[in-house]
């Protein structure tokens, strides 16, 4: 029988093994999952194949990027099914085709600028796109800003810099933007989600979170959902900590809490428990996807506890539609 998690109108069943790949293949660091207008889910991971797309039953379709993406960790795709890969490690985005046809490339790979400079990049986390097609860029985890584009990859403007306070960050983990082009910024460290316009400046934050790390919107219906991967616990003192994550929390657009998903026990391998939640998406029908970094966290989450050969790093979390 299948795990069911979550309440009311957020109920979902937990898809085992989804996702088909070759003989021998496996996932690894599943840094960003994005799905496209045909539900087809693209996996950006930190394996052999960096990319790797399934269609929404997790049949294997192809896969792209080999050796070519350092360290992936960010992935968006648009309405055109133009996909935004953010690779941290290469200090680059690259614009694609569904197929891995680099169409514009902002940064210069393996090339860092100076630590907490805010000149773009050192170690880009995550892009996001207004709704002109402006492209935003969070920037990351050797600098303290976001870093806004035009389509064409012109630099407009940057905002941010280290600390707590509004405007400030401390590890720029995530961003996305809605259709009213309002920007959400995932402060991971800080425990909260800002919210700034286009030009950066901020309107408000969000708050009731742990180590937000993942961040998607859904603006379908004019109603948007926002996902967010919380990544829970990883310091000595409080890795068993109950009820502060690893977990998947909705919210609505003013920020409320409308449901979280996972264990209050904390991190697990178990159906309907998450170790390192770092990407997530939603297909059409609702279903949620969450792609998660297993591998680095396993040592700092189960620190006397044996890391077995293969981590799940993907997880499907099928919408169960209400009576």
């Amino acid at each position: 029988m299948a795990f069911v998690m979550g309440e009311g109108k957020f109920r979902y069943r937990v898809v085992e093994q989804w996702g088909n790949l070759p003989e021998g293949w496996d996932l690894k660091e599943v840094g960003g999952v994005a799905v496209d207008s045909q539900d087809n889910v693209y996996v950006f991971n930190r394996g052999v194949h960096p990319m790797v797309v399934f269609d929404r039953e997790g049949n294997f379709l192809r896969s792209w990027g080999e050796g070519d993406y350092p360290r992936a960790h960010g992935i968006h795709i648009d309405e055109n099914d133009h996909l935004y890969l953010t690779d941290d490690g290469g200090h680059f985005v690259r614009k694609c085709d569904t197929h891995g046809r680099v169409l514009l490339e902002i940064g210069t790979p393996g090339k860092s600028t100076p630590y907490m400079s805010g000149v773009p990049f050192h170690r880009c986390t995550h892009t996001a796109l207004a709704p002109n097609g402006d492209i935003y860029v969070s920037d990351g985890y050797g600098n303290a800003c976001v870093h806004k584009y035009s389509p064409d990859g012109k630099h407009l403007l940057t905002w941010g810099e280290p600390g707590t306070g509004p405007g400030q960050f401390n590890i720029v983990h995530n961003i996305v933007a809605d259709s009213d082009g309002w920007v959400y910024v995932a402060d991971r460290e800080n425990h909260r989600i800002q919210v700034f316009d286009g030009k950066g400046r901020f309107e408000t934050q969000w708050h009731d979170m742990h180590r937000p790390c993942g961040l998607f919107c859904s603006c379908r219906g004019g109603r948007p959902l926002f996902l967010v991967g919380e990544l829970g616990p990883f310091m000595s003192v409080n890795v068993s900590h109950p009820g502060i994550g690893p977990r998947l929390s909705i919210l609505d657009r003013e920020g409320k809490l409308l449901a979280r998903l996972g264990s209050f026990t904390g991190a697990g391998t178990a159906p309907g428990s998450f170790i390192a939640p770092h990407g997530v998406a939603m297909d059409s029908r609702g279903d949620i996807y969450v792609g998660e970094v297993s591998h680095t966290a396993w040592p700092l989450v189960f620190p006397n506890k044996q890391r077995p050969g293969t981590v799940r790093c993907l997880q499907k979390l099928e919408r169960i539609p209400e009576p």
